[in-house]
C-alpha cells in the first residue's frame, strides 16, 4: 500500500474494506466459559489540580508527585512568602524525584504549572 494511498484513506476518500468485528466478537464470547477483561495498554493517571495557600499544601503537592500523579497547580493563590518555599520544593522535586515543570498558561488571576512525575513524559513544543 503506497503513501498516496494512505493519504486517500486519511481524507476519507476511500474506504478501507474490513471484514465485520461482530461475527469475530461473538464467536470469542460463546467460545469462552471465563469472563472477559479488557486491560488498557497503558495504566490511567490522575490529573490533579490545586490551588496551593501555605507550605502544607505544597507538602500534598509533593506527596502527590512521589506517588505518580501529576498536579496542575495554580500558584496565583500562593502567599508572596510562600514563592521562595514553593521554589525550592519545586527545584527538590526536579533533582531528587526527576519531576517535569512546566507553565501552562499566565493570566491575570491565574498562573497555572504542570508539574510530572518522571514516568510521565511532558513534550514541550514551539
Amino acid at each position: 500500500m503506497g503513501f498516496i494511498d494512505q493519504f486517500k484513506r486519511s481524507l476519507g476518500m476511500e474506504e478501507e474494506k474490513r471484514k465485520p468485528i461482530k461475527p469475530f466478537v461473538e464467536e470469542i464470547l460463546k467460545s469462552s466459559s471465563e469472563s472477559i477483561s479488557i486491560t488498557p495498554e497503558q495504566p490511567f493517571y490522575e490529573i490533579i489540580l490545586i490551588k496551593p495557600k501555605s507550605e502544607d499544601d505544597m507538602d500534598y503537592v509533593r506527596d502527590q508527585i512521589i506517588e505518580g500523579n501529576a498536579v496542575i497547580v495554580d500558584v496565583a493563590y500562593l502567599e508572596k512568602e510562600a514563592f521562595e518555599m514553593m521554589g525550592t520544593k519545586l527545584n527538590i522535586l526536579r533533582k531528587e524525584h526527576k519531576a517535569e515543570v512546566i507553565l501552562l498558561g499566565k493570566v491575570k488571576n491565574k498562573h497555572l504549572i504542570l508539574i510530572g512525575p518522571d514516568k510521565i513524559k511532558i513534550i514541550k513544543k514551539g
